[in-house]
């Protein structure tokens, strides 16, 4: 299908949608009907607002790349999902589609696969509710907008960060919610990538906490953010909460998310197979905790999935194109990894393994195929970082010996070496998890491990969490530390109150193709940038 004139940043807005009218997962009912027109040509709509539908958390949309994009939000009972969308902010032609029927198996959760949009385009949606038993009876309209990659290339802005509402900080209405969510939507990016712990499910939020000051921290408190999460409905209610913050709603209105998980989105430090040993679990089985964890995940994430829970079902590791300009990788360094141990094994086994052999397969076909100048790769855990799971095994790749590669770190030598030897160019990461900025350079001609090509790993976090001291750089694969945002033995902990709260920001000239990686703090104040030249 082309939507392009002679000028290809043109399109005939009539065939955008006629189109439009195949898409994944629903119908649509009608096209280019005025803006006075309903689903279905029904009569006047039931207003009353004690019969009708609600939407309590908003809408978003995720997974966007040249192939479509999801749009995601959830009811308040089981009603079907009905979405329209238009070129126009005022919805004089519109799209519209029949989304799913939402229903408790799902927590009431909804989401459309929109495709064959039109290149790089504003599109404005709203999505309704609509009574199972009386289409006349539908929900207040929600709505959100959000811009299609382009074909031929433009700038790209894009914005990454992770670690939300960890540590006991909460909503602060006092302090104005989630800030930091506010200063990214301001810079009004493309896309925003969540690079882990999108909740703390291990953390409970108590209504009140004293600050060194003398000066009192308020949080909205629910009852399943009071405990550790062990049921379904509880690892649900943690995703909730974070959408009780009008910051995050308008952010998720306004801006697509691709999404990963972590550690803190089942329970600190976890591994397959573990058994915990924290007095404050009843259920010790990891397993069975990462299973509702990972349901809920995926329920309130605005993510394509399979409806199917199953371990292989939905992967949490996948790609993004977008444009000629970008392609994003996004890991899964939890669902397969082995156990936390000294990380030290001289050879690979099922205790070294991180990704696991079938995503590293795919991450590397995926960078081999790529024809996108800047290959960005989401990590949810740093690479040359020391993060310790007790006090001597380890939860990252580093092992702390400074040495040859040893444990997890021969899985990450495998990939850089075929990164180098298939001369794959222009490969940044990004990171967060450690709830500080930084820089860091990985150079081979200061490395133990030398047989890869020199890159760039930036780190940014937390999002309204507490914020920590810098880690410590392990040298096996030669990161020298350009930027980090705090000083070393600095006290832990530091409530969002303090400012240290950090995100990143890329952009991509389209004419130059330079890429500009800049770190900012909570009032979007640039503390470091750096301009990369692509190689080719």
């Amino acid at each position: 299908m082309s939507t392009r004139s002679n000028n290809p940043l043109r399109f005939n807005r009539r065939r955008f949608l006629l189109n439009s009218a195949v898409t994944a997962g629903g119908i649509i009912t009608t096209n280019l009907l005025s803006k006075s027109s309903v689903f279905a040509q029904a009569p006047a709509l039931i207003t009353s607002n004690a019969m009708r539908p609600s939407i309590p958390y908003g809408v978003a949309t995720g997974d966007m790349g040249n192939n479509g994009i999801v749009i995601w939000s959830r009811s308040d009972r089981p009603a079907r999902m009905l979405i329209e969308y238009s070129t126009s902010e005022s919805f004089n032609r519109v799209g519209r589609v029949l989304g799913p029927i939402t229903s408790e198996e799902h927590d009431y959760t909804g989401r459309f696969l929109l495709k064959n949009l039109p290149p790089d385009q504003q599109i404005f949606y709203r999505v309704t509710f609509q009574d199972l038993d009386n289409s006349r009876i539908q929900s207040e309209p929600v709505s959100g907008t959000f811009r299609t990659p382009s074909t031929v290339g433009r700038d790209i802005l894009f914005v990454w960060g992770g670690d939300t509402a960890g540590q006991g900080w909460g909503i602060n209405p006092d302090f104005g919610g989630m800030k930091i969510y506010e200063t990214m939507r301001q810079l009004n990016p493309d896309f925003f990538i969540h690079c882990g712990d999108t909740v703390y499910v291990d953390n409970p939020i108590v209504s009140e906490r004293t600050l060194e000051d003398g000066t009192i921290w308020r949080n909205i408190t629910t009852e399943e953010k009071s405990k550790v999460a062990e049921t379904l409905q509880e690892f649900r209610g943690n995703f909730q909460y974070n959408l009780l913050d009008d910051n995050v709603k308008r952010f998720n209105a306004e801006v697509p998310m691709l999404a990963q998980w972590d550690d803190h989105e089942t329970t600190n430090n976890w591994y397959p197979g573990e058994i915990l040993q924290d007095s404050r679990y009843v259920v010790k089985d990891v397993n069975l905790l990462a299973e509702r964890a990972r349901q809920a995940f995926f329920e309130y994430m605005p993510m394509n999935y399979s409806t199917r829970f199953g371990a292989d079902s939905s992967k949490i590791y996948r790609s993004f194109q977008h444009g000629p300009l970008l392609d994003i990788f996004m890991l899964d360094e939890r669902t397969y990894r082995g156990p936390n141990t000294q990380n030290v094994q001289p050879k690979s086994n099922a205790e070294t393994v991180m990704l696991g052999r079938p995503q590293l397969k795919w991450l590397k076909k995926q960078l081999l195929e790529s024809k996108a100048t800047w290959k960005v790769i989401s990590s949810d855990m740093p690479l040359g970082l020391i993060v310790r799971d007790g006090p001597s095994n380890f939860e990252a790749w580093a092992n702390a010996d400074n040495g040859r590669p040893l444990g997890r770190e021969l899985e990450l030598a495998e990939l850089l070496r075929f990164i180098k030897r298939r001369n794959i160019e222009n490969v940044v990461w990004i990171t967060a998890d450690v709830h500080y900025a930084a820089a860091h350079y990985y150079d081979p001609s200061k490395a133990e491990f030398t047989d890869f090509k020199p890159f760039w790993e930036f780190v940014a976090g937390p999002l309204n969490s507490g914020t920590f001291g810098p880690g410590q750089l392990e040298n096996t694969f030669g990161p020298q530390l350009m930027f980090q945002s705090n000083p070393p033995g600095m006290r832990p902990n530091r409530p969002p109150s303090e400012g240290l709260q950090f995100f990143g920001a890329v952009k991509i000239d389209a004419d130059t193709k330079v890429m500009t990686i800049s770190l900012r703090n909570l009032v979007g104040e640039v503390i470091y940038t750096k301009e990369l030249t692509p190689e080719s």
